[in-house]
């Protein structure tokens, strides 16, 4: 019978979002393909350090048992993957990588410039993190939850190891951009009013609903050395806030903290929640967030028009 993926939380991650390979890949973006590989490879036995998604990726990792239990159950829940353009030889690295940290990464996929979303569908991935923005929109269009990282981002705070703290944005991420289109289409006021008479009609779902969804199932499967904290950190303010809590309960899925901060800067708020990862759909929210903790853009919605 076949190995199957489908049923796990699976998490595709490119070498850069993982790893951080900027002193190498400065090499690359100045069109020396062959010496970039020949850096990689010189550097074959150095462990690359972490990069901007390595928090989370490890502390996934953490749910899973490392033998199967006797009824039978599932102990291997979450899956990490690497999707990237990276060409095979440097991907020898991103492995040996993975292994130095204890990173059970067993499958990765590498094209060697060529876009590799067009696996995600085969691997059931629940998420991709990539720096390439062009793979993250065609991700975001194929349906699949995706997020550009930004490399420059703050790593994530030590101060909870054994909790993976994930942070959300609302409209175009977790919910619809609809209330984000009266808004930027008709103002604040509209904005209010609208979300205020539409207070009991859930939002439609935005792109990141499946992951809150797939969190959740493995929050409740879960484990002892490992759980879940999620935020919902949102521009939005009273009265716009019910109709947000309104469309999580008609969708039956907690989150733990709710910030609505009426349009304040959220870098700081997110700098004491100290998420291992921030998911936004406006770069000047990723900006103001990445200065404190691991950020990704969301490019969906009418913040993020077709190139």
């Amino acid at each position: 019978m076949a190995t199957s993926l489908e049923g796990k939380l699976v998490v595709a991650i490119s070498s850069r979002a993982l790893f951080d390979f900027e002193e190498e890949n400065a090499v690359f973006e100045e069109g020396r393909d062959k010496a970039y590989m020949a850096l990689q490879l010189q550097r074959l036995d150095t462990p690359a350090k972490p990069g901007v998604a390595f928090s989370l990726v490890r502390k996934l990792l953490a749910f899973n048992q490392p033998e199967p239990d006797m009824a039978g159950t599932n102990t291997q829940p979450v899956e990490v993957v690497i999707l990237s353009r990276n060409d095979p030889v440097s991907g020898m690295r991103v492995f040996r990588s993975a292994s130095h940290y204890g990173l059970a990464i067993q499958r990765g996929s590498f094209t060697r410039g060529q876009p590799p979303w067009r696996y995600l569908k085969p691997l059931h991935a629940n998420l991709f993190l990539s720096t390439h923005l062009s793979d993250v929109r065609a991700a975001l269009a194929a349906g699949v939850p995706a997020a550009q990282v930004y490399p420059k981002s703050a790593h994530a705070s030590e101060a909870h190891p054994h909790e993976i703290r994930i942070a959300f944005d609302g409209d175009a991420v977790l919910f619809s951009d609809e209330a984000e289109q009266v808004y930027q289409s008709h103002g604040l006021s509209a904005f209010h009013r609208h979300e205020t008479e539409k207070a009991a009609q859930p939002l439609l779902p935005g792109p990141f609903k499946p992951l809150l969804a797939a969190l959740q199932r493995l929050q409740l499967e879960g484990t002892a050395a490992m759980r879940i904290r999620t935020a919902l950190v949102t521009a939005r303010s009273a009265p716009a806030h019910e109709r947000a809590i309104r469309t999580l309960m008609a969708w039956n899925i907690e989150v733990d903290e709710a910030m609505f901060l009426g349009g304040l800067a959220k870098g700081e708020f997110l700098r004491e929640f100290e998420p291992d990862f921030f998911f936004d759909d406006q770069t000047g929210h990723i900006e103001s967030a990445a200065a404190h903790v691991p950020s990704g853009h969301v490019a969906s919605g009418i913040s993020n028009p077709p190139l």
